[in-house]
């Protein structure tokens, strides 16, 4: 029985913070949280200056008000340039970025970022994925590298 709060410790390690910047409802429940679209920010935590936005959806209900919902893939990301950029000696293509939990054990949202030097861009890639089987859903978003 102590292994249980490991078990708890990771299923949390797999959230990353993000700031919801608002929602809005797409399904009335009468007697539970309705269903949503959550937008929220992170910022890239290897490259200062870059920000993206997620909009996501959002299981309500009964089973969304406990945390056992699985949250559909549908996700949109928009990123940008909020300062000066520098890039790291060390920047991996394929780094993951941000990794969110769509529902109790098995499957998560995530951010990937590439760099596309040819033409000083990042580019960032959401996507959802299972422990069986992902989703094809995904969404790119590029930030050209610009003086700020």
């Amino acid at each position: 029985m102590r292994a249980y709060p490991w078990f708890v410790l990771l299923l949390f390690s797999l959230t990353s913070v993000a700031d919801e910047i608002g929602e809005v409802s797409t399904k009335f429940r009468l007697t539970s949280p309705n269903d949503k679209i959550v937008i929220e920010a992170f910022d890239d935590p290897s490259i200062s200056g870059a920000t993206c936005y997620l909009s996501r959806a959002k299981k309500g209900g009964l089973s969304g008000a406990i945390g056992l919902a699985e949250d559909s893939s549908d996700a949109s990301i928009a990123c940008r340039q909020t300062g000066p950029i520098q890039l790291p000696e060390n920047l991996k293509n394929g780094e993951e970025v941000f990794k969110k939990r769509t529902s109790m054990l098995f499957k998560s949202l995530q951010v990937v970022r590439f760099y596309d030097a040819k033409r000083q861009v990042l580019v960032y890639l959401s996507f959802s994925d299972k422990l069986v089987e992902g989703s094809p859903k995904n969404a790119i978003s590029v930030v050209p590298i610009r003086d700020f």
